[in-house]
């Protein structure tokens, strides 16, 4: 895979999760605020850690999301918030994204049937 293809996938997988967040942060959170899209400080916070792991990955070529790497590096803090996010999300994202939604659920299928040949 060539770095632009490696850097045209870090910034999907950026956006996917960006999404998940602010997705969550609007429906949980009344700081959300609609006009701008602009989300409270704590989802923020999340949304830029996120990205950061992922500036981070050196695994970006190999996996498909972070949820199939078999390193997980965010803190623990950090990793139960994100796992609250993508439960929220996921499921809701077929009525807000569905073409992310369909997209990212083929993606992590075609991945886990690629872990298990390689085991």
């Amino acid at each position: 895979m060539t770095d632009r293809n490696v850097e045209k996938k870090r910034k999907k997988e950026q956006y996917v999760v960006e999404e998940m967040i602010r997705l969550y942060c609007r429906k949980n959170h009344g700081e959300y605020d609609r006009e701008t899209g602009r989300m409270c400080p704590s989802c923020r916070e999340l949304s830029e850690y996120a990205r950061l792991r992922s500036e981070k990955c050196p695994f970006m070529e190999e996996k498909t999301f972070c949820s199939n790497c078999r390193v997980h590096c965010y803190k623990p803090e950090m990793r139960k918030r994100i796992r609250q996010v993508m439960r929220f999300s996921g499921p809701r994202m077929l009525l807000y994204h569905p073409a992310l939604a369909v997209w990212h659920l083929v993606c992590s299928i075609r991945e886990k049937r690629r872990q298990k040949k390689s085991l």
